[in-house]
């Protein structure tokens, strides 16, 4: 039996590029991008690359993620169906440092 360095691995170690699966194991994308709620340390989704462009995998959609691929719950249909990502899922979720610099953003007026 050929020994394999595949093994399961968090979140925090995966790597952009690493093959995204289906629930039956066929590729569908790769990695882009791993999102994360830095505010509460909570694993939020990734960003994949397909063949029609960047969609979004919520968390709840990620089976295991190993050191070779992310295996999802997705059947072929639901992953071709996959949304875009959108601004709010890859903006950066630091808190703002003041309500102020909040207020100005929702105003549109950003910081200065």
């Amino acid at each position: 039996m050929p020994e394999t360095d595949d093994h399961p691995i968090a979140y925090t170690a995966l790597q952009p590029g690493t093959a995204v699966q289906t629930s039956d194991g066929q590729p569908f994308a790769t990695v882009e991008a791993v999102l994360v709620d830095e505010k509460v340390s909570v694993f939020d989704g990734i960003v994949v690359r397909t063949a029609d462009g960047a969609r979004f995998v919520d968390a709840d959609q990620v089976d295991s993620i190993w050191t070779s691929h992310v295996r999802t719950t997705l059947s072929a249909e639901q992953a071709a169906g996959l949304p875009e990502p959108e601004a709010s899922t890859v903006i950066d979720v630091k808190p703002p440092r003041s309500m102020g610099d909040r207020l100005g953003r929702m105003f549109g007026r950003g910081r200065r």
